[in-house]
């Protein structure tokens, strides 16, 4: 028989309950700050719900109701300089941060409400409805809200997608040198998201200072928690990762700030991450004004039972048992409270004209100007106009680089420019799977970065979403330049919710125009095609980028654009995906010797070869393959490398200025028909240049399939000169 030995946790967990003696102890300037931001996000709850009644809120309404306590409870412990993000139920998180940082020694309902907090109440409330004055101008409405002054880092729709980046701000917090401390509000339903658990993962390896904060309401819309897990007590996943971990009542406020103030204390002493659980309850439904009892999903009698627990009577029976307020100082502050959420209304609302007697509607003037619309979707690129630019080719102008060119390795300058910029500039961290060993990660792109700068090159667990997200929050943050290297691009979709959602999103979802609304961050990722790694680690994702608002593209062909191109991504505040070939990583090509220093223009293509007779685009390493094709033939064709791939960076002024020429185009890539980036650029070359088209843009790219492991089927999969060769004998004739 096999001998069984019981194992036990490394970490603690620990059930927390606030006692009378609590009760009695605490400071009454807690308590009232306890009850008047309870009270004040209660109301302000109410009134988006009678407002979403009368059709006043466009889209949902994720009302707080009856889990205000958790909310309060926690964020109290914090300071200004703390860090929350939230769910898409996240009003009362938001607002208990923002009351918070305006109103530090607490609010007095007894007298009146002073500006700052009105204005957070006000700007919150525009912000639900859509309107100009919200935090975020509108753009955000109930479940993206966002307050970066405040330390309030955006509530986010996507279940569990703002956890990662909370990782990110502990991340830049303690590299910093502060204390402060980073609180990720989730639910029930985030606890399975795999980014939530590799983002504990992470935490807990590299001891961040983040507290993944679990609103335990028992339902994932209609799902009760008993039908997700098989361990209803959430907080257990802490065990797993050794994350210490505390459940509470979180209808008791006072023992969620006892539980939290634990955690914090952890957190700030440079333990590592918490986690804490609070057991809540939402009074209405996923969304709108009615219980859940309505839906059929619960019994009334649950709910009862719940309403009896309700945080605000809890709040408001103790500060009269203890003589901190009496019963008509609590009416005095309900009253006092409704009537400033009235007065906001009344700023915000006027009658309806159109509508029956009593209906109301938004104030005009309060609607975003529709030309507003794309504002923010990136950047003005305002952060270029001290920044040296140069090129070749530009000859004896002020753009020209005057440095030394030799015949360079493509891998070696990947690792000079970064060696560089990291020696240069503080600020920039790199991160990614085995950036930091191999010499060099797996192709040598961070060579010699991790034995200068080893608190700057970081080696991530296998987690894309974790670590893509947690430089997303740094990004966000501002502090730091996070690099990340995705080994190959086919990861990106691992991390599809931080990429696009997120990362891409975040400048324009938060408002776009602010100070500080930039996302410096830069993703390398290697393009495989032609290696034998098959279908999983080959493809080209440039056509699905082209696609996804928010990003910048850039795809080097040459070592001195790889320099050039680099610094760009770097000093730009948009998010920048910088490809790379494995099929260039080899080659050999002009390149800096001594001046690493300089950025390409943003938006600046390069004439690889000019001629008459054809426009031939292309970019990366089918660059080469498309001059091989050219000299063969002996074609007089103008070949243009784009080296800028989105929709905003496009060079159309060189594009135009060739097809005005040639009056012929054809468009090279290498990857499959799905995903190509030639079919969106050949319909917009169709649209802006139809006049001077001779015949419909061409297109050399691979087929359906993406490519195989097998050597033949591999080179069938995709286009290299060959099929460049025959593409152009076919539309030229020749």
């Amino acid at each position: 028989m096999p001998t069984h030995r019981k194992l036990a946790p490394a970490a603690p967990w620990t059930e927390v309950t606030a006692t009378k003696k609590d009760w009695h102890g605490a400071d009454p300037r807690l308590l009232t700050s306890m009850f008047t931001q309870t009270l004040l996000i209660r109301t302000f709850e109410e009134y988006v719900l009678d407002l979403a009644g009368q059709g006043l809120v466009h889209g949902p309404a994720h009302s707080s109701i009856g889990q205000e306590g958790g909310a309060v409870g926690s964020v109290l412990p914090l300071t200004g300089a703390d860090f929350v993000g939230g769910s898409h139920r996240g009003h009362h998180q938001f607002l208990a941060k923002a009351l918070g940082y305006v109103a530090p020694d607490g609010i007095d309902l007894r007298r009146p409400v002073d500006n700052e907090v009105r204005t957070v109440l006000q700007r919150s409330l525009a912000e639900i409805c859509g309107l100009a004055r919200g935090f975020c101008r509108g753009r955000g409405g109930s479940m993206h809200l966002q307050w970066r002054e405040a330390g309030a880092m955006g509530t986010n729709a996507i279940v569990g997608g703002g956890v990662p980046q909370a990782a990110g701000f502990a991340w830049s917090a303690r590299q910093a040198g502060t204390d402060a401390v980073s609180v990720t509000y989730f639910g029930d339903g985030a606890v399975n998201i795999g980014s939530v658990l590799e983002t504990m993962n992470l935490a807990a390896a590299w001891k961040l200072p983040v507290c993944f904060f679990i609103e335990n309401n028992k339902y994932a819309v209609s799902t009760h928690v008993d039908e997700a897990t098989a361990e209803p007590r959430l907080s257990a996943r802490g065990l797993g990762f050794n994350i210490p971990s505390w459940r509470v009542d979180g209808m008791d406020p006072l023992a969620t700030y006892l539980a939290m103030s634990e955690a914090v204390d952890h957190m700030r002493s440079g333990h590592g991450p918490t986690i804490v659980e609070a057991e809540v309850y939402r009074f209405f439904h996923q969304n709108g004004p009615f219980p859940g009892s309505a839906f059929g999903y619960r019994t009334k009698d649950e709910e009862k039972e719940w309403r009896a627990r309700d945080p605000l009577a809890l709040l408001s029976r103790q500060l009269v048992e203890y003589g901190v307020l009496g019963a008509d100082e609590i009416e005095e502050c309900t009253t006092r409270a409704k009537a400033v959420m009235a007065a906001i209304g009344d700023e915000l609302l006027e009658p309806d004209p159109e509508g029956k007697p009593g209906t109301r509607r938004i104030r005009p003037s309060e609607w975003p100007d529709p030309s507003f619309r794309d504002v923010g979707v990136r950047g003005d690129l305002s952060e270029f106009d001290d920044v040296r630019v140069a090129d070749t080719g530009t000859g004896t102008g002020p753009d020209a680089f005057q440095g030394r060119l030799e015949q360079r390795k493509f891998i070696d300058v990947v690792a000079e420019v970064m060696s560089r910029r990291m020696a240069e500039d503080e600020s920039v961290v790199v991160m990614g799977e085995d950036v930091h060993r191999l010499k060099g990660g797996t192709n040598g792109a961070t060579k010699g970065l991790a034995e200068a700068h080893p608190d700057r090159v970081l080696g991530t667990p296998i987690s894309e979403n974790a670590f893509a997200g947690l430089a997303g929050g740094i990004a966000l943050d501002g502090r730091y330049k996070p690099v990340v290297e995705f080994m190959y691009a086919d990861f990106m979709w691992v991390a599809a919710d931080q990429i696009f959602n997120q990362i891409g999103k975040a400048r324009h979802m938060f408002g776009g125009d602010g100070q500080g609304s930039g996302v410096p961050l830069v993703l390398r990722s290697k393009v495989a095609m032609g290696t034998g790694y098959g279908s999983q680690h080959s493809m080209d994702p440039a056509g699905i980028l082209a696609t996804a608002p928010g990003w910048r593209i850039v795809a080097p062909s040459t070592p001195f654009d790889y320099v050039g191109l680099m610094n760009s991504a770097l000093t730009c505040k948009d998010p920048v995906v910088v490809l790379e070939h494995t099929d260039l990583y080899n080659s050999v090509g002009p390149g800096p010797v001594d001046d690493f220093d300089y950025c390409l223009p943003v938006g600046r293509a390069a004439v690889r070869r000019t001629g008459s007779r054809i426009t031939v685009v292309t970019y990366l390493a089918m660059t080469n393959y498309v001059l091989e094709a050219v000299e063969q033939l002996g074609l007089d064709a103008e070949v243009i490398d784009l080296r800028w791939l989105d929709r905003a960076s496009l060079d159309w002024d060189t594009l135009c200025a060739s097809i005005r020429k040639t009056n012929n185009v054809l468009i090279a890539e290498q990857g499959p028909i799905g995903t190509s980036y030639g079919g969106w650029l050949s319909d917009e070359i169709q649209r802006r240049c139809f006049d001077w088209l001779d015949q419909p843009v061409e297109r050399v790219r691979a087929g359906e399939s993406s490519p195989s492991i097998s050597k033949v089927l591999e080179r069938a999969a995709i286009a290299r000169t060959e099929e460049v060769v025959a593409a152009l004998q076919r539309v030229t004739g020749n």
